[in-house]
C-alpha cells in the first residue's frame, strides 16, 4: 500500500476509497488516510490566510494610496470579502484559529502592499489596522493616510 502511495497517489486514492466504503479498514493505509485528512484540514487554513492576505493587500493599497484606487481594487476587495464570508461558513472551526490567521496574514499583506506599491515596509502599521468587523464589511472602505 505505501509503495502505490508513493508511486501513484490517484491509484492509492481510489484504493483507500472503495476499502473504506467496504467497511474493510484492516486492509486500509491507517496512517496514509489520516495524514492526508489532516493535510486537507491544513489546506482549508492556508485558503483563509491566502483570502485575508489578498484583502488586506488591497485594503492597505485602498487607505495609503488612494489617487491610485480604481475598479479592479475595489472589485478584488468585494471579491476576497464574498470568497472569504464563505469560505468561513463552510468551515466555521476554522474561526478558532481567525486571530493567528490574520496575524499572518498581516505580515504577508504588508510585504505585498510594499511591493505593488513601492512605499516602505514600516509605511504601513505593522499590527492589521483593520478588525475583522470592518474586514468583511461591504460598506468599510479605508479612508487614506
Amino acid at each position: 500500500m505505501t509503495n502505490t502511495y508513493e508511486s501513484d497517489f490517484y491509484s492509492w486514492a481510489t484504493t483507500q476509497a472503495a476499502l473504506l466504503r467496504a467497511g474493510r479498514l484492516d486492509q486500509a493505509d491507517i496512517e496514509h488516510i489520516a495524514e492526508e485528512i489532516e493535510s486537507m484540514g491544513k489546506g482549508e487554513l492556508r485558503e483563509l490566510e491566502n483570502r485575508l492576505a489578498v484583502l488586506y493587500t488591497h485594503l492597505l493599497k485602498w487607505r495609503f494610496q488612494p489617487i491610485h484606487r480604481g475598479r479592479s481594487w475595489e472589485l478584488t476587495i468585494k471579491e476576497q470579502r464574498r470568497r472569504l464570508r464563505r469560505h468561513l461558513d463552510q468551515n466555521p472551526s476554522l474561526k478558532a484559529k481567525l486571530a493567528q490567521a490574520i496575524a499572518d496574514a498581516y505580515g504577508d499583506a504588508i510585504l505585498e502592499a510594499a511591493r505593488q506599491t513601492g512605499l516602505a515596509e514600516d509605511a504601513f502599521p505593522q499590527t492589521c489596522p483593520f478588525t475583522f468587523e470592518q474586514t468583511v464589511d461591504d460598506g468599510y472602505w479605508p479612508l487614506g493616510a
